[in-house]
């Protein structure tokens, strides 16, 4: 009896085993809690995807389909190949929303840039007043400052000439209104943070201001640029409320708009919306699995108030 106790106690522990001694309740607690959590964030975009594979019937059906019977493309044809029925042209809606997404978010840094390095650094009376003012107008709802936004230019395009309605120039200028608060805020909090002695050090050695700027502060503060330009693209990106009120022609719209326009359509086809629906989620997946290492970088050092 000894020796078979022997022989047993000499085999090496399954991974069960393993898993059993190395667990206790508040790992076990908190794995459940971790997996539900990660299932209420991954499940509705794995549904998204897998509805644009799926027919109409499997899509209305009354027993849900988690699974496609087949990997059918019909949607995504229907969106991209000018032969097929309902052809939607979504390529220039995604060229659209790049030409909107892409200069407000180079412009929102490049401000940002100036805006939050004058309030970091140079002292004047006031400076925590405008910076928390320009604060606020961020927290203030869309829906507020569309119509003042919308009478101002307006106004504007009589004096100059240009138009207002279907023009991508001037949403780019809209949804500047609502990225460059929070990213001169975020900027502003990020410059605190390092230490103004690197940038006496180059004044003294005869750089000017400028040169301290882009030799010594921007290389410093790449982390912090990079999540302003992904978060304020990400916006833009998104943005629906001012591309609807701001653009009427089919050939100007965004893809939010398209994709409402496809979902209002009188013959429902939510495939061909879950299909484009994918397409939009893609880029901000992309750029913030690319960029992720600054990001964390960004988000921790810029949020720590100076």
């Amino acid at each position: 009896m000894s020796a078979h106790k022997n022989t047993y106690d000499l085999r090496p522990a399954s991974f069960m085993d393993r898993l059993a001694r190395s667990m206790s309740w508040q790992k076990l607690i908190f794995s459940c809690g971790l997996f539900i959590f990660l299932a209420m964030i991954l499940f509705p975009f794995y549904w998204m995807v897998s509805s644009s594979f799926k027919t109409g019937a499997e899509i209305a059906g009354r027993a849900p389909v988690y699974i496609p019977a087949n990997l059918r493309l019909d949607a995504y044809r229907e969106l991209f190949d000018s032969s097929w029925t309902h052809f939607q042209n979504f390529s220039v809606n995604i060229l659209n929303s790049l030409l909107v997404s892409i200069p407000t978010a180079l412009i929102a840094v490049v401000l940002s840039v100036m805006g939050a390095y004058a309030t970091a650094r140079l002292k004047f009376k006031g400076r925590e007043l405008l910076l928390n003012g320009v604060l606020i107008v961020y927290l203030l709802p869309a829906v507020l400052l569309v119509i003042p936004l919308f009478a101002m230019l307006s106004q504007l395009s009589l004096r100059m000439g240009f138009e207002v309605q279907d023009n991508l120039a001037v949403l780019v200028l809209t949804y500047l209104a609502q990225t460059l608060p929070v990213a001169l805020y975020m900027l502003t909090n990020y410059f605190r943070t390092i230490p103004d002695e690197i940038e006496q050090a180059a004044q003294i050695d005869g750089c000017s201001r400028a040169e301290v700027i882009w030799r010594i502060t921007i290389p410093l503060a790449v982390p912090a640029l990079v999540t302003i330009g992904i978060y304020t693209f990400m916006i833009a990106w998104n943005e629906f409320l001012f591309a609807f009120i701001f653009l009427n022609d089919r050939s100007t719209f965004t893809i939010p708009i398209k994709i409402n326009t496809i979902f209002n359509d009188p013959s429902p086809r939510p495939n061909v919306v879950m299909a484009a629906s994918t397409i939009m989620t893609v880029p901000i997946i992309v750029l913030f699995l690319a960029f992720e290492r600054y990001l964390e970088q960004g988000l921790t050092s810029g949020g720590v108030k100076g």
